[in-house]
């Protein structure tokens, strides 16, 4: 892993908190990705010759899995619901990147079945098993541990050379993998720093539900905020404070920051206590096709921003 990543002073609607920026560290493994997957580059993983995910054929895994295995020299297996015939296909997107990595992204073969399913029930149970290394989608399992701690180490390095107590870190999640281990070392050590999230797909009991696949220990547990989300759906509000990121020079990406974004603000808003720093997780090469979908809908929102 590089040098840890900057903390900025953030002026966020009249609240001044800071901007952890993990959105800089170095491509391709920058972000939320680089940090759940860096024991994937650290360690050595003998015998493996292929690596098995799976997910949408446009999220961050995808690309950040296949950069992973062409520089270990894996194959990437990545299995998928279905692909969209408009599909953003150029190598600047998560899916054409893949792809120019050397990605086989894979329709699951069977009807009636996910892509875990039959990664679990049907492909590793093939004869080259003991050759594969599988990652569940998100990289939602204890190879992510390392490199969150690590993240986890940053901020409280970060935190106590600064001063700065009564901490609250904040973070949008899908899986919560993240937010888990985070707390999770935060406990750990006896941190004075506390983590925050909110669900980007579906409700509160979904992210207890993947909490509890990762740990058994509830007292570990993140504090979750914020109501139920319709994951990936355009949202006039959430494009409107992402234009207001962009005009103050900070870009995020545009599925789960937006969301976050405006669940921190009603926090702040309602006079939370303590300190708050934002965890930014990258992730902005997915924008190249949601930019689009968000253009059609809401092309008047733009007429007075350049993008």
């Amino acid at each position: 892993m590089p040098s840890p990543s900057p903390v900025d002073p953030f002026s966020f609607f009249g609240h001044s908190l800071w901007i952890k920026r993990d959105d800089l560290l170095p491509e391709p493994f920058s972000g939320n990705k680089g940090r759940k997957f860096a024991s994937l580059l650290a360690d050595s993983f003998d015998g493996v010759q292929t690596l098995i995910g799976y997910g949408s054929p446009q999220s961050n895994s995808l690309y950040s899995l296949a950069a992973l295995a062409s520089r270990r020299g894996w194959q990437l297996e990545f299995y998928v619901d279905h692909i969209a015939a408009s599909i953003y296909r150029g190598e600047e997107g998560n899916y054409g990147g893949a792809l120019a990595l050397g990605a086989t992204v894979i329709t699951v073969p069977e009807p009636n079945i996910s892509p875990r399913e039959y990664i679990e029930s049907i492909r590793l149970k093939q004869m080259d098993a003991d050759a594969c290394l599988y990652v569940p989608e998100g990289g939602r399992c204890a190879l992510a541990r390392r490199g969150v701690h690590t993240l986890g180490r940053e901020i409280a390095d970060w935190a106590a050379a600064r001063g700065v107590a009564h901490l609250n870190v904040f973070l949008p999640s899908g899986t919560g993998t993240t937010a888990l281990y985070l707390s999770e070392y935060f406990h750990q050590q006896h941190c004075d720093i506390r983590v925050v999230t909110c669900p980007v797909v579906g409700d509160g009991d979904y992210l207890f539900d993947q909490f509890a696949e990762l740990s058994a220990d509830s007292h570990i547990y993140p504090e979750v905020v914020g109501d139920a989300h319709h994951y990936a759906k355009l949202k006039r509000d959430e494009l409107e404070i992402w234009l207001a990121m962009r005009r103050q020079g900070l870009e995020f990406e545009l599925l789960y920051d937006p969301c976050g974004l405006l669940v921190l603000k009603s926090l702040l808003d309602a006079n939370a206590e303590g300190n708050w720093l934002y965890l930014h997780q990258g992730g902005l090469r997915g924008n190249v096709s949601m930019l689009p979908r968000y253009r059609r809908k809401f092309a008047q929102l733009f007429e007075r921003d350049v993008a």
